[in-house]
This record gives C-alpha cells, sequence and structure tokens, in this order.
C-alpha cells in the first residue's frame, strides 16, 4: 500500500493517477531530453531542469529553492548519477512542501462547535467556481450533512440556474435572491437561511470577479463582511478557484485574490485536462495558503482532498512503473 493509501481509496488513487497523466508525461519527457548522454549531475544537467520545472510550470520562485537543495546535495554528495536524478527530485520537492506551515487535511471534515460551517468561494468566471461548489456539497451530503447552496452570483446570465440546478442534484437547499440583486444581501440571507434551517454548511458562490477590476475585488470584501455582519465567526473558509490549464495565470490570479480579501485554502480544478498540473507544487510553496481540493476528472465525485505526498507520489510514479 502507498503512503496515502490510508486515506485514499484505490479507486481515488487512480483517479489522481490519471487525472496527472498529461503533467508527467511532458514531465518525464523533458527531463530524459535533459539528462541525454549524461552520467553525472552537473551544471548543465541543472540548468536543464531548472529549464524543465519552469516550463511544467512549478514558478521561478520554488524553482529556484528546488535547484538550490539539489545543488547542495550533489556538492555534499560529491558524485550524483543521473538515474538518481528523479528520487532525489522527487524528496527535494515533498520536503519543499512538507515544510509549509499549512494544515494537511485528511478528508471533507470541518469542525461542527460551530454551526452552521460557512464556505465562501472566490474566483474568475470559467476555472470551474460553480462545479466545485456542486461536488463539494456532493461530499457532504454523503456525509449526511445538510447544505445549502447560496446564489450569489447573481450578474452572470444563467449563474443563478446552474446552481440551481447542482443542489438539485446533490439533493441540498438552495437559496437564491434572483438576478441582478445586491450579492452581500443575498450572503447575508443565505446564513440566515441556514440558522433558520439547522442547517450544517452553507455554501455561498460569488461572482466571477476579473482580478483586474479592482472595484469588483473590493466587492468580495463587502460581501464578507455582510456575512460577518450575521455570524462574526464566519465565513469559516474563503476558497479561492484556481484553473490549472492556465498555468501561471493561475498564481498571477492567486496574488491578486489573496492580497484583495483573506483567502483561506485553495481548490485547483481541471488538473486532469492539462500537461501544466507542477503549478500546484509552485501555489502550495508560494502563498503558504492550503491547497484544500483538486479536480482529477469531469465526474461528480472526482473531486479530491489534496495531500501533498499523495500528489508527488502519483507525479512520479510512472518512472517507478
Amino acid at each position: 500500500m502507498s503512503f496515502f493509501g490510508k486515506f485514499f481509496s484505490k479507486k481515488k488513487e487512480e483517479e489522481l493517477d490519471k487525472g496527472l497523466e498529461k503533467t508527467k508525461t511532458g514531465f518525464f519527457d523533458k527531463i530524459s531530453r535533459a539528462i541525454a548522454g549524461k552520467s553525472t549531475v552537473d551544471v548543465e544537467v541543472l540548468d536543464e531542469l531548472e529549464s524543465v520545472l519552469i516550463s511544467s510550470d512549478v514558478g521561478l520562485d520554488t524553482t529556484v529553492k528546488i535547484i538550490e537543495r539539489i545543488e547542495a546535495r550533489v556538492a555534499r554528495d560529491k558524485y550524483v548519477n543521473t538515474s538518481e536524478l528523479n528520487e532525489i527530485l522527487r524528496d527535494e520537492i515533498v520536503q519543499l512542501l512538507q515544510e509549509n506551515e499549512t494544515e494537511e487535511l485528511q478528508d471533507y471534515t470541518f469542525p461542527e462547535d460551530n454551526l452552521p460551517h460557512i464556505i465562501m468561494f472566490v474566483g474568475v468566471n470559467g476555472v470551474g467556481k460553480t462545479t466545485t461548489i456542486g461536488k463539494l456539497a456532493h461530499q457532504y451530503k454523503l456525509k449526511g450533512k445538510k447544505v445549502v447552496l447560496g446564489a450569489g452570483d447573481t450578474f452572470r446570465a444563467a449563474a443563478v440556474d446552474q446552481l440551481k440546478i447542482w443542489s438539485e442534484r446533490v439533493g441540498c437547499d438552495f437559496f437564491s435572491k434572483g438576478m441582478n440583486t445586491d450579492p452581500a444581501a443575498v450572503a447575508y440571507e443565505t446564513v440566515q437561511y441556514a440558522i433558520n434551517n439547522n442547517c450544517d454548511v452553507a455554501i455561498i458562490d460569488t461572482a466571477g470577479r476579473l482580478h483586474t477590476k479592482i472595484n469588483l475585488m473590493k466587492e468580495l470584501t463587502k460581501i464578507r463582511n455582510s456575512v460577518t455582519k450575521r455570524m462574526p465567526s464566519a465565513p469559516h473558509d474563503v476558497i479561492l478557484v484556481l484553473d490549472a490549464t492556465t498555468g501561471q495565470n493561475a498564481i498571477e490570479q492567486a496574488k491578486h485574490f489573496t492580497a484583495a480579501t483573506e483567502v483561506s485554502a485553495l481548490a485547483i480544478t481541471k488538473l486532469d485536462g492539462t500537461a501544466k498540473g507542477g503549478v500546484a507544487i509552485g501555489i502550495s510553496d508560494q502563498f503558504q495558503i492550503p491547497i484544500k481540493y483538486i479536480g482529477v476528472g469531469e465526474g461528480i465525485d472526482q473531486l479530491q482532498v489534496f495531500n501533498k505526498r499523495a500528489f508527488v507520489d502519483s507525479l512520479f510514479k510512472k518512472i517507478e512503473s
């Protein structure tokens, strides 16, 4: 059994492996080309590896950290064979991510001493925000939780209807004030609904804020304040959804959103549709905000709790098989 077999079913493990297939295929192809004809890890190999990591959307800052660690290891051990490079790289990535002072979730759980548990979702249009909300609601319903979805994306055509369809599919409650209404009012009344109807969880959708529009970003603060006004301890989570297929643009979005509001966790979607899955490594390292969830497929049950070790083990599994 793998390290994460204790927490992941065999089905989940296989889904993760399949979801990262495009990323690791491109990653390993690039590494193979970088070390072709080389027997030892020298300066030239490290330069090539640096290019591989950057082109795999790990990000410059995180890449520099990883390369510096490998350089120190090569200097200490004097002679490092290129055949060992994949194992060394995996070890250094795992250690880097484990040094992040972020909580590692094992399941879809939350403290139950202060219910309802209020979650705000933020992110630009098209990243899979509403779909992620629906999938998370499904996980909570499987655990017997009473869930309400609040339709705070009141300006985008069909956004309210899309969330309503998800609530019906999942079998949870739904709250809406219709199109073109005040999102802050919707957020406030969703919390009120959750309290009045003894819900365990309230998940509030928000409009797909263009992170370059300062006035729209400021509205996130208004929505958050509205939630806090009705329940002082809320929101208990503000989850930023990022699309892995956008690569480095996802990191830029994270910079803007974390500056605009107190993001407590990240969800990275569409990992199965891109070779840019390395962006998860850079995001986890740079922002010191936990990645809580990753999307590895279109199915309703293909939202997984992010586990650093599981992610890296899966990423390097092709070399071992």
